[in-house]
């Protein structure tokens, strides 16, 4: 990442120097009230660097999530969008700064328990199989994340809670869904893990 390039919070992160964000297209978005103090932020990013080698891809970025807050992350191509949720979501270690969730520090973890603590990454396409029907899918999303039997019921409830249409399509391929009604589904997937 060249020196001027940054990636931006909408919700008020700044760069390393201050700058405020300029209106791009959003990359990402994360919602959660996961075990959060009232009035302490759900999740705190704090002066991470992350690299490529050394190319620093992300440099001295800071940001603060409320519980319930929906956040986007804009910036121009090369700017550590993704790399940056890559980093929160433990599929990259950020070489300084730390990463808290809920009050508990995240940046060493694996990222599978991070997913397990409720951070979910989506990154673009919409990673479904697309010759298993909408119920297939899902359930197996909970099975790739080792969710308990138990637990699937009411995870599955909260999905199809957000997207009824899922609901009225559980025996459909999923392949043969809209792309809208694909991304619901991508993100249903998320929601049961």
């Amino acid at each position: 990442m060249n020196d001027d390039r940054t990636p931006w919070s909408a919700t008020g992160a700044r760069s390393a120097n201050g700058a405020t964000p300029p209106g791009d297209a959003a990359e990402g978005a994360m919602t959660s009230t996961h075990g959060a103090t009232p009035g302490a932020p759900l999740l705190s990013v704090r002066d991470i660097t992350v690299t490529y080698g050394e190319i620093a891809a992300v440099r001295g970025l800071s940001l603060t999530i409320g519980a319930g807050e929906v956040v986007a992350l804009l910036g121009a191509n090369g700017a550590g969008k993704t790399t940056t949720l890559r980093t929160i979501s433990g599929l990259l270690r950020p070489r300084a700064g730390s990463i808290e969730f809920a009050g508990e520090r995240i940046d060493r973890s694996a990222a599978e328990q991070i997913a397990r603590l409720g951070i979910a990454h989506l990154p673009e396409g919409r990673g479904m199989f697309p010759h298993l029907t909408v119920d297939e899918n899902l359930r197996m999303a909970a099975y790739g994340a080792n969710i308990p039997q138990e637990a699937y019921p009411e995870r599955l409830e909260r999905a199809l809670a957000l997207f009824p249409v899922l609901g009225e399509r559980m025996s459909q391929l999923a392949g043969t869904l809209s792309g809208g009604q694909q991304q619901m589904l991508a993100v249903g997937r998320a929601l049961v893990t």
